[in-house]
């Protein structure tokens, strides 16, 4: 195992029931170094479970002002030609190091910023999901390397996957400590411009090397807590509404409604940090963030929005010395959104971002004007398989129980934020759950997991079996996040805005009356069935969620996920109920509704079709007479329909039926035609008339025939309403013409339905699908019935209105035509006058 060089500075202080390794503490110059052998491997007792309120350590610390700042030292760049590639079979047993390096070499071909060093996570340098699949082929093919994806994903490290490769083959996994204490990324700049220096900081990161990932996690976890304990002490902040704020993560789906929240709630102006290479980037990228998710970038949104380049991975957010000091002295709030939200990435991967990023922002609002930081967290703090509860105040997750590295960073996050508790800051923490899409826009969210699950359950028609899911949409979190923000009494508590958990009843029962009947299955039946299904018929927009699936990592996360308990949220309930909030309701089958729609567009989810066994059926009979198209009819022509719906959600939007069943008119073929495809429109365009006159359309027929030599033929039928006439007739007579396929019409006529099979067939024969209880059925048939008989009552009553305002001149043409008629004759007695003289 290798050392890292560091020296103890006198002050070092142990947190309360953990042990520090080496690395965990402050490094000192260079040029005083000094070799410290890290332990073996590090223990974490049950105690280290970090509890909602953490007690103070036993030791003070001193502030961080009257220590000397830890200097940073730039990463060593390793370059190794892209052609120098020697067969594997020539090669001799290589190092940890010589691998290291020649993946790093491999990777700087999909990185922005050239070649990073062996402890720089590729994916903080720029690497994409994509990108880390052409990685792992390239290694193969050219450095004999064989890596998995999960490999890339768990510890992206060029060091890490180094000693996984030598680990795998038997081969020594001790690498030589690497020469920098940061495992910072060097900030993007351009070729003219060097990166501007950062401000001194007392929580610089510091490399965390053991001999195997769930030690390192450890041991990494461990030297974040400590670097928590180097923060300075603070008074609390003063209790007034915010007037400047600065908020990280405005790109973010959430983040994105929180800042256009932020501007209603109050008249601050919002200060975004935006990962960009300089400030005009980082506005257009803000700019783009926010139209993609249907939001304003307005004049006047502009005006109160400053937008800074920024880095939360960087020591000191990346920021010059006097923009930090700038921000320290201006800013009265701070809301940190940002996250690296991946369910494949390690610990290592992305403590970066979710946890030295909020140690930095800690730092910020420490420094100058005390000033309250507002955390956005998660519930899976509480990911532990097993867990009983997950109250704003129950105890967190133990450490050492967690298995996916967002849940251990979204964890380490809070333990440090706790510990600048301590110290003085006035920290808040929101916790969400899923977040769903907006309840009147329908924007969604496509990387998040609800969104897969949602995607797939629609799909696939295959439910797991859960307890809860917690899931609220992206509106509500994001409205009661704005108002704790600028509410002093609300600060320094936590707080779950989860909404209302889904359960699976609840679930199962919105699917079945939306006409998708699911099957419930197991956890892993499910999981197994999905990755199937998924190779045979591939869907893109779920690849991310096979991905997580095939994880061996998902299997202990979606246990704990699917078997937790509900989020409780008694203190949002109360803000939520002073504040006069919208109370926070089940995101439901309503509530998704918007979001449901735009999935299907997009092709995650789909909408129950016609391929889909029928939510509701009933027969229709008709018989009439037709001929050609002018002439006399002397044909008989009947029709026996089948209508359906897939769901009421069909005709509720789009008023449409589905119809099957066979045309016989001897004119066009002795045989019966099939009706391959055919829909009516109920009230099609609202009932107005499609020529001037008092008819108004009630239902429209489209079908296309086939008969059994294969000539292709359309049928149109209408039902008409008309003023003054027999209602009952209209809603059973169709006037019906009929041509061949891309030809003129060639027969016309009527046909109707008889008044002794209407009730029978189309009432009383009404058959729901069998697979729903008796209860549901009854309830279906009813909402139906309803339906469309008050859309054919409407129809109804839609000429007879007219022609009342004909008759009262209450349309506006008629008053125009009414003022045009007195100007004329004023005009009139004027010429008249004119020509009296």
């Amino acid at each position: 195992m290798g050392s890292a060089q560091a020296t103890e500075p006198a002050q070092a202080t142990v947190p309360v029931q953990a042990t520090v390794p080496a690395q965990a503490r402050e490094p000192a110059q260079a040029a005083a170094s000094a070799q410290v052998t890290e332990p073996a491997q590090a223990t974490v007792p049950a105690q280290a479970r970090e509890p909602a309120q953490a007690t103070v350590p036993a030791q003070a610390t001193a502030p961080a002002q009257a220590r000397e700042p830890a200097q940073a030292a730039a990463p060593a760049q390793v370059t190794v030609p892209a052609q120098a590639t020697v067969p594997a079979a020539t090669r001799g047993p290589r190092s940890v190091v010589e691998v290291a390096a020649d993946i790093a070499a491999r990777a700087a071909r999909f990185l922005p910023g050239g070649a990073p060093d062996a402890e720089t996570d590729l994916f903080d340098a720029g690497l994409s999901s994509v990108d880390a699949v052409e990685l792992v082929a390239l290694m193969a093919r050219e450095l004999d390397v064989q890596l998995t994806l999960d490999d890339v994903f768990a510890d992206a490290r060029p060091r890490r996957l180094a000693q996984r490769w030598a680990k795998a083959l038997g081969l020594p996994t001790t690498a030589a400590p690497p020469t920098a204490t940061s495992t910072a990324v060097t900030p993007m700049a351009t070729p003219t411009q060097a990166p501007a220096p950062a401000p001194a900081s007392s929580i610089a990161p510091v490399v965390v090397r053991a001999a195997d990932d769930v030690h390192e996690d450890l041991e990494a976890i461990l030297a974040d807590l400590a670097l928590a304990d180097r923060l300075p002490f603070s008074r609390q902040a003063d209790p007034v509404p915010p007037r400047r704020i600065l908020l990280t993560g405005a790109t973010g789906y959430l983040g994105s409604h929180l800042l256009l929240d932020l501007l209603r709630q109050g008249d601050a102006h919002v200060v975004c940090l935006v990962r960009a290479a300089d400030d005009a980037a980082a506005e257009r990228r803000l700019g783009d963030a926010l139209a993609g998710f249907d939001q304003p970038w307005t004049a006047e949104v502009r005006r109160r929005v400053t937008v800074l380049a920024a880095d939360l991975r960087q020591p000191c957010l990346g920021l010059a010395p006097e923009v930090w000091e700038e921000l320290a002295h201006d800013l009265d709030s701070i809301v940190n959104v940002a996250a690296a939200v991946d369910f494949l990435r390690g610990y290592p991967s992305l403590r970066q971002t979710n946890v030295l990023g909020p140690l930095a922002l800690a730092e910020l609002a420490m420094t100058g004007r005390p000033k309250p930081l507002h955390h956005i967290s998660s519930v899976a703090v509480f990911n532990e398989v097993g867990i009983e509860k997950m109250g704003e105040d129950d105890p967190v997750a133990h450490i050492d129980r967690l298995f996916a590295g967002y849940d251990k960073s979204k964890w380490a996050a809070e333990a440090v934020l706790r510990r600048a508790r301590e110290h003085g800051l006035t920290v808040t923490f929101l916790r969400p759950g899923a977040i769903g899409g907006h309840t009147r826009t329908g924007v969604y969210n496509p990387h998040d997991l609800s969104t897969g699950l949602i995607g797939a359950f629609s799909r696939y028609r295959t439910v797991p079996a859960f307890k809860f899911m917690n899931l609220a949409p992206v509106d509500w979190i994001s409205k009661v996040t704005a108002a704790v923000v600028f509410d002093p009494a609300a600060w320094g508590q936590n707080y779950n805005v989860t909404g209302r958990a889904e359960t699976l009843p609840q679930l199962v029962k919105d699917m079945k009356l939306a006409g998708m009947n699911v099957r419930v299955a197991n956890w892993r039946e499910w999981r197994d069935d999905m990755i199937e299904r998924h190779a045979s018929d591939p869907v893109p927009e779920l690849d991310f969620l096979i991905r997580i699936l095939r994880s061996p990592t998902a299997m202990k996360l979606f246990e704990a996920l699917m078997f937790g308990p509900e989020a409780g949220s008694e203190r949002t309930d109360r803000f939520v109920a002073r504040h006069k909030l919208p109370e926070a309701e089940r995101y439901g089958a309503q509530a998704q509704l918007k979001a449901f729609e735009r999935m299907a567009k997009d092709g995650v989810a789909r909408l129950p079709s016609r391929e889909d066994p029928p939510y509701l059926s009933f027969r229709e009979r008709t018989k009439g007479r037709v001929g050609p198209v002018g002439e006399d009819r002397d044909t008989k022509c009947r029709m026996a329909l089948t209508l359906s719906i897939a769901s009421m959600y069909q005709v509720v939007r789009h008023r449409k039926i589905d119809v099957r069943g066979e045309v016989l008119c001897e004119r066009l073929h002795p045989e019966p035609l099939t009706v391959e495809a055919g829909e009516i429109w109920v009230r099609p365009d609202e009932g107005v008339p499609l020529r001037h006159g008092g008819d108004h359309p009630l239902l429209r027929y489209r079908l296309v025939l086939a008969d059994r030599d294969g000539g292709r033929w359309w049928l149109e039928g209408w039902k008409t309403a008309r003023a003054g006439r027999d209602f009952w007739k209209q809603t059973r007579t169709i006037e019906v013409t009929l041509g061949r396929e891309n030809g003129p019409a060639s027969l016309a006529g009527v046909v109707k339905v008889p008044g002794k099979s209407y009730v029978p067939d189309q009432i009383d024969g009404i058959e729901v699908d069998p697979r729903l209880s008796p209860q549901e059925r009854r309830l279906a048939k009813l909402a139906w019935l309803s339906w469309f008989f008050v859309q054919v009552g409407m129809g109804l009553a839609e000429p007879s209105l007219r022609a009342v305002a004909e008759l009262l001149d209450l349309r506006k043409d008629a008053i125009d035509r009414d003022q045009d008629k007195l100007q004329r004759k004023i005009r009139k007695l004027m010429i008249k006058r004119e020509q009296t003289r």
